[in-house]
């Protein structure tokens, strides 16, 4: 659906309530309840005769014999009365030749009397029965009317000119801003049908007339204004449709040196054997195991996207499948034995992590922070070469750009840089990646998580401090070993990851300098600045509970 086919749905909208009005639909609202007898002539809705309205920018306008045209302020169906005024708020002007013989309506009032109107010279006219009617008035002359009870002789009339006679009126039409009550006999649709909270309206197109359910003006046009906000509803949904498939777009150009296939999703439920064969669950959703498909890699530590489905709202990417799924299952484990990979292999993932992770921010076209490093997301193959994963969090920005800017925290809970909490810290930038692969270091070698969510925050030791405080008083690591050589593997890993997880991001390593001296031996590595002891983290004693430190980060959202 186009936007003129939403404005022509819009156009036909009104004739879908009897035309009531060729007015906007927000218009119904302002005016009295209009239903039978009474109908717009001019949108063709069923009348009693002489009921007709007409439509104005203001309020139904009803026509009177004589020209007479006064806008309808309220209508009383039961009692079968209704209060017109004057647009001018001057229904004098109309007194002279005011009649409703010819109409179906009379007045309200039972009491008429005749006036006599006098055209005088300005001046103070202090007798009461004399009243005045500024709005027929001019510059040099003003205008009273005069009831016929009363004695002319005796008012002060030297100075003024006889206009007319007004036979049979209301008081209230002379004067100014009154509004003129009228009520009408035919059709008796008051007592017959209103009075028992039945509509009116016309039996077999004849005059006799006939009750059935009340279904007023308001409540039509509150229907055609749920109709307009359904089809705007629809509009809506299918720019947002075209908004996400621009990004899918977006997307593949980024990612044009994979070259991706595009799979319908009829094509996904046979790749999957109908979803049978589920691996597990990410963030944005289930993740099934497929056939296998060759392609050109374009990173050996970057999972490759084979391919993807945008079928409506049904959305897919399709990667290359690893049978060792992620290095969470090697590292953490529930019944504390050592690791089943050995140092060496361990120090294989890292280094090809961090490879992958220094490709993400130099070798494409765009820089690409990942957002979300952690071991959940490092995806091994057969030989147990490590592949990052899920980017569902990764922003794209320029080589150049030092900063960029993110509308809200973002990654997992221990991973996150601390700056992404609070830009007291620095800017976001490349090397908040840097300080989650920190953690993922410390994590490969200790065998734990960073953070336990399943446990009580006052109850969580701070590893990384704990680990630097053996360190930094040359005392031995005790965490797990398997071989004789782990011990050094596992001290250099614990030192690059320490470097990595500096507080301020000016003080951690690029990418390209972790690589380096995780393909050293380690020898020259030396301990960095003490993290813990900064301004942003008062120092504890490592046997003391920790603290939830990511708890105590004030989030600063920014605008992008």
């Amino acid at each position: 659906m186009n936007l003129s086919v939403f404005v022509f749905l819009m156009l036909l909208l009104p004739d879908l309530g009897s035309g009531l009005s060729s007015l906007n639909i927000s218009d119904c609202f302002k005016k009295p309840d209009v239903r039978f007898p009474f109908g717009f002539a001019d949108a063709h809705t069923k009348s009693y005769p002489g009921f007709h309205l007409s439509c104005s920018e203001h309020d139904p306008v009803l026509k009177l014999p004589n020209l007479v045209q006064l806008h309808v302020k309220s209508i009383d169906y039961k009692a079968q009365k209704l209060s017109v005024r004057d647009p001018g708020d001057c229904l004098a002007r109309f007194a002279k030749n005011f009649s409703l013989s010819t109409s179906p309506f009379e007045f309200q009032e039972p009491n008429l009397s005749n006036y006599t109107f006098f055209n005088c010279s300005p001046g103070e006219r202090s007798d009461s029965q004399m009243i005045p009617v500024p709005c027929l008035g001019a510059p040099g002359y003003e205008v009273y009317a005069v009831g016929a009870a009363s004695y002319v002789s005796n008012l002060p009339l030297i100075s003024c000119t006889k206009m007319s006679n007004v036979p049979s009126i209301p008081g209230e039409m002379i004067f100014p801003g009154k509004m003129l009550h009228l009520k009408w006999s035919k059709p008796m649709c008051g007592k017959l049908c209103e009075a028992k909270d039945r509509s009116c309206r016309l039996k077999n197109e004849g005059p006799e007339i006939e009750c059935g359910d009340i279904i007023s003006a308001t409540v039509v046009c509150i229907l055609l204004l749920l109709i307009a906000l359904a089809v705007l509803w629809v509009y809506r949904t299918h720019l947002r449709e075209k908004r996400n498939l621009a990004r899918i777009e977006e997307f593949l150009q980024n990612y044009r040196t994979f070259k991706p296939t595009r799979y319908s999703y009829i094509d996904l439920k046979g790749i999957t054997n109908d979803f049978k064969d589920k691996l597990g669950q990410g963030a944005y959703g289930a993740v099934y195991k497929g056939i296998g498909t060759m392609g050109k890699i374009h990173h050996v530590n970057v999972v490759r996207l084979v391919g993807f489905c945008a079928d409506g709202f049904r959305r897919a990417l399709v990667y290359e499948f690893l049978p060792n799924e992620s290095l969470e299952k090697f590292i953490f484990s529930a019944d504390g034995q050592i690791h089943s990979l050995g140092g060496e292999k361990l120090q294989q993932i890292a280094l090809g992590t961090a490879k992958g992770i220094e490709y993400l921010h130099q070798g494409c076209d765009q820089r690409i922070l990942h957002f979300d490093i952690k071991p959940h997301n490092i995806l091994l193959d057969k030989n147990f070469t490590p592949k990052i994963s899920d980017f569902g969090l990764a922003k794209f920005c320029s080589k150049d750009q030092s900063a960029v800017s993110i509308t809200a925290a973002r990654g997992t809970m221990g991973y996150i840089a601390p700056e992404v909490f609070s830009r007291n810290f620095g800017n976001v930038s490349y090397r908040s990646d840097v300080y989650s692969f920190g953690m993922l270091l410390l994590e490969i070698v200790s065998g734990r998580k960073n953070v336990d969510i399943n446990m009580d925050c006052r109850s969580q030791i701070n590893f990384p401090e704990w680990i630097y405080k053996h360190l930094d008083q040359g005392e031995e690591l005790r965490i797990r070993i398997q071989e004789d050589g782990d011990a050094n593997i596992a001290r250099k890993l614990t030192i690059i990851g320490l470097w990595c997880i500096q507080w301020y991001p000016i003080d951690r390593p690029s990418m390209k300098s972790v690589v380096q001296m995780l393909e050293g031996d380690g020898s020259d590595l030396i301990l960095p600045p003490n993290p813990f002891a900064s301004e942003g983290a008062k120092r504890i004693d490592a046997t003391l509970p920790g603290r939830c430190l990511y708890q105590e980060l004030e989030a600063i959202h920014e605008v992008e």
